[in-house]
């Protein structure tokens, strides 16, 4: 079988692992060819797998967690299109990704990386992501880095949704320490 085919059958990636050593040796020459790009050691794609809407998270980055814009994208909290694929992973851990790859990594503490967090099927692909209101815990956390509107915006838009739970959103808002500032912005958007 062809190299590219098993890669295409695999949703556009693959492992070095999931290979025998002729299919490896293949895959090396399509990588020198141009035609899979090599995105971390021993993870590969090819190139127009990296543009689908979603990439396999747990693949590219083992125990990431999709956050910042594509949950608010996810949870349609924002209409902002995600500059790149946001994850977060432990501060202390090292991990070096391709520059080719449209990800950004946030580096939280490990206890932050421990509670909002839910697994979701998005796009055939087993993905943990924050949910909702810790969605709008972090954007009033990174609201200087993200700019107030769009801060505003995930906020005013998760005023509105039904299913809210403003119990929970307090709780960690105070385990991120956004509360003092999330409880200000709920009161003007309120009125």
């Amino acid at each position: 079988m062809d190299i590219n085919e098993k890669i295409k059958q695999q949703g556009g990636m693959v492992m070095a692992s999931e290979l025998d050593s002729a299919e490896y040796k293949r895959l090396q020459r399509a990588v020198k060819r141009g035609e899979v790009v090599k995105l971390r050691r021993g993870v590969y794609a090819e190139p127009t797998a990296l543009f689908n809407t979603m990439i396999d998270v747990e693949r590219m980055v083992p125990g990431g967690v999709v956050c910042l814009y594509n949950a608010w994208a996810y949870h349609q909290l924002c209409t902002t299109v995600p500059p790149a694929f946001c994850i977060a992973i432990d501060e202390k851990r090292k991990l070096k990704i391709s520059a080719e790859l449209p990800i950004t990594l946030y580096y939280w503490k490990k206890e932050n990386l421990d509670f909002g967090i839910e697994q979701r099927e998005i796009s055939g692909h087993s993905v943990r992501i924050t949910d909702l209101e810790r969605s709008v815990c972090d954007a009033a956390k990174y609201r200087n880095k993200i700019g107030l509107d769009i801060f505003a915006e995930v906020l005013r838009t998760y005023l509105r949704k039904d299913g809210r739970s403003l119990g929970r959103l307090m709780e960690y808002a105070k385990k991120l320490r956004v509360e003092k500032v999330l409880k200000n912005y709920i009161e003007i958007a309120i009125e």
